[in-house]
């Protein structure tokens, strides 16, 4: 499998990438957040996820690890594919999808248009107890270590708040609009 390529940029389109390797010119699959700080002619290094379907080789590029990460988390929620997954990083930031999920805000994947109304909700119920450890590895790597950028990272929501949800949305609140009541 393909984990990283480093090359040139040739060409940037609306959700693909050429990077030129030694000669060799892949198509990577990016987000618009990725895509933004590709300029055709540098020097790139993308993180890679490989799908190999009976088909097609599809690679998806990411500028860090955390979005990789990401994307594959999402793939673990029945019905989201590589596109879905993609798609859903365009509309929100790994730190806004983390706040979004640990919120039971499925509204802000559904109006950016990412996913379907039963996906997105599917995708915060699955998710909700995955989106702790994720935090904690984005923390780590916000600090600089090992050459990391840092990162914009989600603070992990305290009791008090996780309590104030929960009693707001018993009480008959939809979860946007507990969230909104609790930040």
């Amino acid at each position: 499998m393909i984990g990283k390529l480093t090359g040139t940029v040739d060409a940037i389109g609306e959700s693909v990438v050429i990077l030129d390797v030694g000669g060799v010119g892949y198509e990577v699959q990016a987000s618009a957040r990725t895509l933004r700080n590709l300029q055709v002619g540098d020097r790139a290094s993308l993180t890679i996820d490989t799908h190999v379907r009976e088909d097609a080789i599809q690679l998806y590029g990411f500028s860090t690890e955390l979005e990789r990460t990401w994307f594959r988390t999402l793939q673990e929620v029945q019905g989201v594919g590589g596109k879905v997954a993609l798609a859903i990083l365009n509309a929100l930031s790994p730190a806004e999808l983390a706040n979004a999920i640990m919120l039971g805000d499925w509204g802000a994947l559904r109006q950016k248009k990412a996913c379907g109304e039963k996906t997105a909700q599917l995708i915060v119920v699955k998710l909700k107890n995955k989106v702790p450890k994720l935090a904690i590895v984005a923390s780590r790597k916000a600090g600089g270590q090992d050459g990391a950028e840092t990162l914009p990272v989600a603070e992990p929501l305290v009791a008090t708040q996780t309590e104030a949800m929960s009693a707001l949305i018993n009480l008959g609140y939809k979860p946007e609009q507990a969230a909104k009541a609790v930040a």
